[in-house]
């Protein structure tokens, strides 16, 4: 009797978070084009392309604009759905923005390309994701609602399957477990894949990473429990800080039930491609190593950069084991969020100011007073009362969603913009990212002034540690 054939579907992040993850986001539209008929052709579930860091390097060192990028992406792969990375209420920048924002920006995104949006949030807060929810299904895309992986007294499997219930009943297309920091182990996943297609009638789509060495082997499993989708990597831009590698995987399910029927000669066409491209992008070998101390102190790669990169700053390299033995107690402290965009920041850099300062809670970011107060939402355990009172003193804390205290943004942004924005997309460059939209934008009105500015930025999360630093350095504390 033949096997019943459920061939695993891929998502390639190769155009977005494969080179996020290793070469801080800096390959360009023109590195993409030439092999996007081939991509094109190889059969993907779908391409991550856009979202998460790309908005803001893009205007920022690239000289590109974001939606110009996407628009000549579709135009080049018309018959792959072309996928982005959504933060919930802070859509792809920094804080939150207004409902009339999100709207806007959902609208905007699938008229320019996109076709399914993975929308997530930093504390797994659900009301920060419900407006973009809503939207992405207003103006027709896949809403893939996703629940951040992390492990704590707190997070359970029975946390995450009600979590997952949650958005399906919400309207979620599909449900992604998002593994940032490659904590899922591999029998974790086949029980937590099995649970979760026990309680929701939705495809359930695995991203993970391969950090701590094992991203490989949960896929494999994940695939036994009968995960419907999963995110790889090309393999010129795999493994490490990125996803696992496309060819390895679709080779290993060959011929089982699980075969993904991806052409084999049509990706290592585009693998050789991409190699030429990888070794322009100067990847550092550090990205590449496989790192075990994420699965002790559950510290993404990208955070463990950001904190070795403050120490040496502040000269105090020599402090870093310790640094990294504080940031689990700040966290149970904080109420275990999990450790992502921008909550990872936050954490790092509170557990910084406490090693460093001599004292526990000597000092407090603003940033962490915010995430404290509730500004960035429910946090999902216990808070230390005593840190937050020494925090906040007796500021009122937030109970109701963030965004209902924020008043609609999009008239008043479009009057500070009209000097220098030719359209709607343009005000949405300027309400995510100002300065850097302004300037970006300034620069096309005249071309022999360069936009882009010299120094490197290694990363998204080192934007963010960027901006949490110039507040320490203005005392904004």
């Amino acid at each position: 009797m033949e096997t019943k054939k459920n061939p695993l579907r891929i998502t390639d992040t190769i155009l977005r978070d494969a080179h996020q993850s290793q070469a801080a986001t800096r390959m360009r539209l023109e590195d993409m084009l030439p092999i996007c008929p081939t991509l094109d052709e190889i059969g993907y579930w779908s391409l991550e392309c856009w979202g998460g860091a790309t908005f803001d390097v893009c205007m920022r060192y690239l000289n590109e604009d974001p939606w110009e990028r996407l628009r000549r992406l579709k135009a080049a792969m018309p018959k792959t759905k072309l996928q982005m990375l959504l933060r919930g209420q802070n859509l792809v920048g920094y804080r939150h923005y207004s409902d009339d924002v999100v709207h806007e920006f959902c609208k905007k995104s699938i008229e320019n390309g996109i076709d399914v949006v993975r929308i997530f949030d930093a504390l797994n807060d659900i009301r920060n994701m419900e407006a973009a929810m809503k939207y992405v299904k207003e103006y027709g895309g896949h809403c893939e609602a996703s629940i951040s992986y992390t492990k704590s007294p707190v997070h359970n499997m029975d946390y995450f399957v009600k979590m997952a219930s949650e958005l399906e009943k919400r309207g979620a297309d599909s449900i992604c477990i998002k593994d940032m920091a490659n904590l899922l182990l591999p029998y974790e996943a086949y029980d937590f894949v099995k649970k979760l297609k026990e309680h929701v009638g939705v495809p359930v789509h695995l991203h993970t990473h391969n950090t701590t060495g094992t991203g490989d082997m949960t896929y494999i499993l994940a695939a036994q429990a009968g995960v419907d989708i999963v995110d790889c990597a090309l393999s010129p831009l795999a493994n490490g800080t990125s996803q696992p590698a496309t060819e390895s995987l679709v080779a290993s399910l060959k011929g089982t039930d699980r075969d993904t029927g991806l052409d084999m000669g049509k990706l290592n066409k585009a693998a050789e491609y991409f190699r030429t491209i990888a070794d322009s992008l100067n990847i550092d070998s550090k990205v590449l190593r496989v790192d075990t101390n994420t699965l002790i102190y559950q510290v993404p790669g990208g955070m463990l950069s950001n904190l070795l990169s403050q120490l040496k700053q502040a000269n105090a390299e020599a402090k870093f084991e310790e640094v990294l033995a504080e940031v689990p107690r700040v966290r149970e402290d904080f109420g275990y969020p999990p450790l992502v965009t921008p909550t990872s920041q936050i954490v790092g850099t509170q557990a910084v100011l406490n090693v460093l300062s001599g004292e526990r809670y000597k000092m407090f970011p603003k940033e962490s007073k915010e995430l404290l107060r509730g500004g960035y939402g429910q946090l999902p355990g216990q808070v230390n009362e005593a840190v937050r009172k020494k925090a906040i003193g007796d500021q009122e804390i937030i109970t109701a969603r963030p965004a209902d205290f924020i008043e609609p943004e999009m008239e008043r942004m479009r009057e500070e913009s009209k000097s220098f924005a030719r359209c709607e997309e343009d005000v949405l460059s300027y309400v995510m990212l100002p300065q850097v939209a302004k300037t970006f934008l300034m620069s096309l009105q005249e071309p022999e002034k360069p936009s882009v500015q010299e120094q490197v930025l290694p990363s998204e999360s080192e934007a963010v540690k960027t901006l949490i630093v110039e507040d320490l350095t203005n005392g904004n504390f």
